[in-house]
């Protein structure tokens, strides 16, 4: 499955591990989120990068203990019109600081991918080939925005305001709601 992360389509280095399988040594390594839990003592040893598939139906404040050395925690998206990871991904951003990486995976389609990013994702794993392209140019197609969000990038009125009083906003920058 495609990965695109910082408006490129790259390969994926984190290995899925099943609920049963070993956890291979120096591989980064995406696991189920009750694997994380039962076997995090173990895992915060290892010498790789540890990653978590955590479902939409969990609460992210379970994670809080482990924040600290996940690399990755990927939130699942079962269908299209079910928003809750928006909800997990900005509690993860804004809240609790995490700073690693934060994925969509499942029913992520095109039409969303600029409001999850704003939400915090920073990686997204595309289900239709055709659609990689897409995903990746359409990171770059607007700057500036009107509602702050946990991307870090500011809102089109802190920029105004940060420029000074006599400042406009450049005419030809596209804007989104």
């Amino acid at each position: 499955m495609p990965l695109v992360k910082a408006g490129r389509v790259i390969e994926d280095r984190f290995v899925r591990v099943l609920d049963d399988a070993p956890v291979p040594d120096g591989v980064p390594v995406i696991l189920p989120a009750a694997r994380l839990l039962a076997d995090a003592r173990e895992l915060v040893l290892r010498q790789a990068p540890t990653g978590v598939i955590w479902p939409n139906d969990r609460r992210v404040a379970e994670l809080l203990p482990y924040l600290d050395w996940i690399a990755l925690v990927a939130l699942v998206f079962p269908t299209f019109r079910d928003g809750r990871a928006y909800s997990q991904a900005r509690l993860l951003r804004e809240r609790h600081e995490f700073r690693g990486e934060l994925r969509a995976t499942g029913q992520v389609l095109r039409d969303q991918l600029l409001f999850l990013h704003r939400a915090g994702f920073d990686a997204f794993e595309v289900t239709k080939e055709k659609d990689t392209a897409a995903f990746a140019e359409a990171l770059q197609r607007y700057s500036i925005f009107y509602q702050p969000t946990g991307d870090g990038r500011p809102s089109a009125l802190r920029a105004r305001l940060s420029r000074g009083p006599s400042s406009t906003v450049p005419e030809r920058q596209a804007f989104v709601r």
